[in-house]
């Protein structure tokens, strides 16, 4: 392959012919008039990948830690035996649910949508939630439409995370390249006073063509791969909305692809969260032509996630433990299966349960009260129809694993 130095992106005169015809002062009028520039995203499906070896090797260990978190979760409920299935993807059942969903939920917030851990339960459960946490439960499904997704990625593939993502909100667009100009920052009235602009839709196709050739390369170290195909990915800026939410689960899918995670999702995006604006300075070098901040983000976010992630599996075997102690029933009653099923869902109705649980709504009843009893669940709200239940040691743990991320710095 060709070795030279990683490209900036170039720029591209456009006319600029949107502007309303009233409602806008003259000094915005003027202000937009004209052409506007949009980036040029040079092609990199066979650029040779030249970073500084201690940079590489930082990328590397971020992997290998990678595979370690995942095998030591994976051991640390091993005596679960209730997987679920995500599509063609069949995962450790409750820790990688959580730590899925921790992610979705860390991915969302650097967009500036967040919600708590009690809300997102609930959504998730179709029960009443705020619009916020709807949103974040779509992403949460994005994440596992990305996993399923892992072993063949293609423009289609890409096209349909974007589609469960927006399928609610958007959609119009959901699943669609973009048909018109997108712009990062400014104003409302046209992209000429922007932070950045992407490429003019028309490019879209190509652009994005060229990425997934080079996504499906084999000879990178994957890490690196995956942090430079996400900053293309956000360069390119494929579609009308979640741009970001959607790259993020392009990189957990090619985690997942090329082998690195099997069977737990590292909450990547929690690392990012703890300074959003060297996360997006990182995006801003590498459209210079400077890969290496980007590359050393993911990693350093990579190896922050890990570190927060073991607190929470560490908290949540504490409580699996304390719930065994403080709930009394024979060895083989429904009520001993409960413990996974609130990791994965810390709020439940009878029909999940009984769902989930494969046992009759009288049975999934019982086992319910049981944990009421014990303390380990409370009921959401006083009517006596379609109740719903939470549990507030796991949501407390959510929660605080969110907050240990922290948000030092945020940027639109």
């Amino acid at each position: 392959m060709e070795k030279v130095p990683w490209p900036a992106l170039g720029w591209e005169d456009h006319p600029w012919t949107r502007l309303p015809d009233s409602g806008i002062s003259r000094t915005q009028r003027r202000r937009h008039a004209g052409p506007y520039q949009a980036a040029v995203v040079p092609p990199i499906a066979a650029l040779a990948v030249d970073l500084d070896s201690s940079l590489v090797a930082e990328a590397e260990e971020a992997a290998v830690e990678v595979a370690r978190f995942d095998a030591s979760v994976s051991r640390a409920f091993s005596d679960v035996h209730e997987p679920e299935s995500a599509g063609d993807v069949t995962e450790l059942g409750p820790m990688s649910t959580i730590l899925l969903r921790s992610e979705s939920a860390s991915s969302s917030q650097i967009e500036n949508l967040t919600a708590g851990a009690r809300q997102l339960a609930l959504a998730e459960i179709g029960a009443t939630a705020g619009p916020n946490a709807r949103l974040v439960a779509r992403n949460v499904a994005t994440m596992r439409a990305a996993l399923a997704l892992a072993d063949h990625l293609d423009l289609d593939s890409v096209l349909a995370l974007h589609r469960t993502l927006l399928a609610d909100s958007d959609p119009g667009h959901a699943g669609r390249w973009r048909e018109e100009q997108v712009w990062v920052g400014g104003t409302s009235y046209g992209p000429h006073a922007a932070e950045f602009v992407p490429p003019h839709h028309s490019r879209v196709p190509e652009a994005m063509a060229d990425l997934l050739a080079f996504v499906a390369r084999d000879d990178l170290p994957v890490l690196v791969q995956a942090a430079l195909a996400h900053a293309q990915f956000e360069t390119i800026h494929p579609f009308t909305d979640g741009n970001g939410r959607t790259g993020r689960a392009l990189v957990h899918a090619m985690l997942r692809g090329k082998g690195v995670s099997q069977r737990v999702t590292v909450p990547i995006s929690a690392g990012l969260l703890t300074d959003t604006s060297r996360y997006f300075s990182a995006l801003g070098a590498y459209r210079a032509g400077d890969p290496g901040p980007i590359v050393s983000e993911m990693a350093g976010a990579t190896l922050r996630a890990i570190a927060n992630g073991n607190l929470l599996v560490a908290e949540l075997l504490a409580l699996r433990d304390d719930w065994t102690a403080r709930v009394v029933a024979r060895r083989h009653a429904a009520v001993h299966r409960m413990p996974a099923l609130l990791v994965r869902h810390p709020a439940v109705d009878n029909p999940l349960v009984a769902r989930e649980l494969g046992i009759s709504d009288v049975a999934a009843q019982g086992a319910i009260d049981r944990l009421v009893e014990a303390g380990i669940l409370v009921q959401v709200g006083t009517g006596a129809r379609n109740r719903v239940w939470q549990c507030p040691e796991v949501i407390d743990a959510l929660d605080a694993f969110a907050a240990r991320a922290g948000r030092r710095a945020t940027r639109g």
